[in-house]
């Protein structure tokens, strides 16, 4: 009696990712970075005084967030782009 053995491809070595997604990948975390480091702070001095222009200032209310957009639109283009290896 012969059994039949079902032949399983090999495995291939490829990487899933190459060089170049990586490189986005890390410059899409900087990026997100930034825009959380951008987003954080606004602690005053005096914590009796509300001043209004440091928690509601253009950078942490819209140039922050859009970095962070654009962290997240880059961090989807380095997983989606097609290496040039596979």
């Amino acid at each position: 009696m012969s059994k039949n053995k079902k032949q399983t491809p090999a495995a291939s070595n490829n990487p899933l990712f190459g060089k170049e997604n990586y490189m986005w990948m890390l410059i899409g975390l900087g990026v997100l970075a930034l825009g959380f480091f951008l987003m954080a702070g606004g602690k005053s001095s005096d914590p009796n005084v509300f001043n209004d222009d440091e928690v509601y200032s253009t950078t942490r209310i819209t140039i922050a967030p859009m970095l962070i957009i654009l962290g997240f639109v880059i961090e989807i283009f380095a997983i989606m782009k097609k290496s040039k290896t596979n």
